[in-house]
C-alpha cells in the first residue's frame, strides 16, 4: 500500500494520524499543507479533499479519504500488524470506541480547538481574537473535560473506556488536549487542574506513545515559544 498523508503538524487530527502511522510502522509520504499560507484552499488540494481541510490521505495514487477518524479506522483495519487494542475486532468494543470518536468533534474538539484559535491563533491567520467566542468555547471545553473525567475514564484501566491499552480514541482526544499547550500556563492550569484523572490519563497516553508523540508535537512547543515572543514584543 502506497500511502500519502496531507497534513499540517499544528493540526491536532493531523498529529494523531502521523503518530498512529509511526507507532505502527506504517510507511507513508508526508506532504505538508501550510494552513497559514492558505495551501488547503488551493485547487490542487481541493482535488485531494473537497472539504479543504487536513488531514487527508491518498492510497495507491487513487483512493482518497479525509476526516481523521475515518483515516484512523481505515489504517487500523487495512494495515498489517496493527495491534488489536487500537481498534478492536470485537464489534462491541469497536462500537464503544466509535461512540467516543463521534462525541469528540462536537464536544472536546469544539471547545479546545475553538478556545485556542479564538484566543491565540487567529492573529496568525490575519484575523482578530474573539473574546466572546473564546469564552463560549471555554465553557464547552470545561464541560467536555468533566465528561471525560466522570464518564469516559473508568476506575479499572489507565485509558478511555477502562482499557488497559490505548485506542485510536485515546490518540485523537489526547492530541486535542495537547493543543492547550498554546495557552498561557495559568489558563491551562486553571482548566486542567480540577481534573486529576484527565491529567493522569494525558500523561499515561503520552508516555505510551513515545518517542513519536514527543517528536510530532515538537512543532506545537515551537509555536508556544513563538506566541510568547510575540506577546513580549507588544
Amino acid at each position: 500500500m502506497k500511502l500519502k498523508l496531507f497534513v499540517h503538524r499544528l493540526s491536532q487530527p493531523s498529529r494523531a494520524v502521523l503518530i498512529f502511522c509511526k507507532l505502527n510502522k506504517i510507511e507513508f509520504e508526508e506532504v505538508q499543507i501550510d494552513l497559514s499560507k492558505g495551501e488547503h484552499l488551493s485547487p490542487e488540494f481541493k482535488e485531494i479533499n473537497p472539504m479543504q481541510k487536513v488531514p487527508a490521505m491518498e492510497v495507491d495514487e487513487g483512493f482518497k479519504l479525509f476526516e481523521s477518524h475515518a483515516i484512523l479506522r481505515f489504517l487500523a483495519c487495512a494495515s498489517p500488524g496493527v495491534a488489536d487494542h487500537w481498534y478492536p475486532a470485537d464489534l462491541f468494543k469497536r462500537a464503544e470506541i466509535n461512540s467516543v470518536l463521534d462525541w469528540h468533534h462536537a464536544n472536546l474538539r469544539h471547545g479546545s480547538a475553538g478556545l485556542v484559535f479564538h484566543s491565540k491563533l487567529a492573529p496568525l491567520f490575519g484575523l482578530p481574537s474573539d473574546v466572546q467566542a473564546a469564552a463560549d468555547c471555554e465553557k464547552v471545553l470545561s464541560a467536555s473535560l468533566a465528561k471525560i473525567e466522570s464518564f469516559w475514564l473508568k476506575e479499572e484501566g489507565q485509558f478511555l473506556l477502562g482499557n488497559s491499552k490505548p485506542s485510536i480514541a485515546d490518540l485523537s482526544l489526547v492530541c486535542e488536549t495537547m493543543q492547550l499547550e498554546a495557552l498561557d500556563e495559568k489558563v491551562r492550569q486553571r482548566l486542567l487542574d480540577p481534573h486529576e484523572k484527565v491529567r493522569k490519563w494525558m500523561d499515561d497516553t503520552r508516555n505510551a506513545m513515545q518517542p513519536y508523540f514527543g517528536e510530532i508535537h515538537g512543532v506545537l512547543f515551537q509555536l508556544k515559544d513563538k506566541l510568547k515572543e510575540m506577546e513580549s514584543d507588544e
